[in-house]
């Protein structure tokens, strides 16, 4: 008996696992919105991943010409807006920073973000990117509420401007209170907001592409069913007419 409840308990915890693995970890996260099929947010999502985080973190499970392929992005406009670190559209996006020259930088080597989406959750990268600040006693001078010491510096802080992040301290422990703008972005509060969410929104693609090939194979499929069932349930009126 106590055989059966330890495996049972050992199914359990592999299930949950990933789960919670997913979230992010329990922290207090923000949601955000994923629609795969609003291909014009996983453009712009994309558009900002290229230009902004290609520099330093690869997706080298992806190649340029399936992304233009799924995306809907004609050739001329992928080789112009969206190559800056490869030549031929069947590359895969990788980087031309050295490993070496990234930790003497940074400290670290920046992971790979081809599954980030993943291992940690829309919510947690939506969340992660709206929650840098200014820390002038980090090697980069940014941290982050939800990664803090994180070796990261604030990429977009451009768009979303300066912060100051305000901590409440009770009984020996820090609590988060709030952000204070100190220098405005180039874009508003929902602006910026707007761009992490498409963001976010190409980083859930990009961790799992063939979800649109499901997607459009699901359509059809649906389709079919309904044209199945339509014809099943006037079958089955035509043979319980004959026996009424």
């Amino acid at each position: 008996m106590m055989s059966m409840i330890k495996k049972l308990l050992l199914i359990v915890s592999l299930l949950v696992s990933p789960a919670l693995l997913a979230s992010g970890g329990g922290e207090n996260l923000d949601s955000v919105y994923i629609n795969l099929a609003d291909k014009g947010s996983l453009r712009r999502g994309a558009h900002t991943f290229v230009n902004y985080c290609l520099s330093c973190h690869a997706a080298s499970y992806m190649r340029y010409e399936r992304m233009a392929a799924d995306l809907e992005i004609d050739t001329p406009t992928l080789v112009e807006n969206l190559m800056f670190a490869a030549d031929k559209p069947g590359e895969l996006m990788t980087i031309n920073m050295a490993s070496e020259d990234a930790k003497a930088w940074f400290g670290v080597v920046p992971p790979d973000l081809s599954l980030t989406a993943r291992s940690r959750g829309p919510d947690w990268i939506y969340t992660y990117l709206r929650s840098f600040y200014r820390d002038e006693s980090t090697p980069t001078g940014w941290n982050n509420t939800l990664f803090p010491s994180v070796a990261m510096p604030h990429v977009l802080y451009e768009w979303q401007g300066l912060r100051e992040a305000h901590f409440d301290e009770s009984h020996g422990v820090s609590e988060f209170s709030g952000f204070e703008q100190i220098v405005s972005g180039e874009m508003s509060e929902v602006a910026y907001d707007e761009a992490i969410s498409d963001l976010t929104n190409f980083m859930v693609y990009l961790a799992e592409p063939a979800k649109l090939v499901r997607y459009r194979i699901g359509f059809w499929v649906m389709g079919f069913m309904l044209v199945f069932i339509a014809l099943t349930y006037a079958l089955k009126k035509e043979y319980w007419r004959d026996i009424h």
